[in-house]
């Protein structure tokens, strides 16, 4: 994720109650992964808040909660954002962004995610989010099949195609059925392997 897309999910502070930015507000930050794994993607969010004004440890908090890879986790850390009353949450993967939708239906919650918003449950329409979530769309699983095309002309016909995907991820479903349909329809053979982790 790049700064300038980091910087437009941390605009979504716009939407912070009133109440909350009489007071210290202080931003929920829910992650799947770990911190070390997305320390250039923080950084980027870090200096978005601060060209938006807020500064951490100034005049904004912010509640740190890593799954690190273990998406059973997230439910219960969204559900401790919300009781922590934070101003907004900011959910960096579908399964973060899923984990906080089911948590609340009033905090703001501003997502970067690669899955099908509507499917999840995030949105009821693109166009029109409604509800307390909105953020950015990368259209990633639904890039799955054109990966595979890009990788299978590079490689000989008939190559196995190994396919690495975590079951505990929302996305994991859609991703193998694509990579599938994508590898018939190419003529090679997709070996699938399901890891529960990062």
């Amino acid at each position: 994720m790049k700064r300038r897309e980091f910087i437009a999910i941390a605009g979504g502070a716009a939407a912070w109650p009133l109440t909350a930015r009489a007071q210290q507000p202080v931003i929920g930050f829910l992650n799947d992964l770990s911190s070390d794994a997305i320390v250039s993607r923080f950084e980027a969010f870090r200096e978005g808040l601060s060209e938006l004004g807020y500064v951490e440890g100034q005049n904004v908090a912010i509640e740190f909660r890593w799954a690190e890879g273990r998406y059973d986790r997230l439910p219960v850390m969204a559900a401790d954002l919300v009781h922590h009353q934070v101003a907004v949450i900011v959910a960096c993967a579908t399964p973060s962004a899923v984990a906080a939708k089911g948590a609340t239906s009033t905090i703001p919650i501003i997502f970067g995610v690669g899955g099908d918003l509507i499917k999840f449950g995030l949105v009821k329409s693109v166009a029109r989010p409604d509800g307390n979530a909105t953020g950015v769309n990368f259209f990633t699983t639904a890039l799955g099949q054109k990966r595979l095309g890009l990788l299978h002309e590079l490689v000989a016909k008939g190559t196995v195609i190994g396919f690495l995907a975590n079951p505990s991820n929302p996305n994991t479903t859609r991703s193998t059925e694509e990579a599938q349909a994508a590898a018939e329809q190419a003529g090679c053979f997709i070996a699938c392997h399901f890891h529960h982790g990062q």
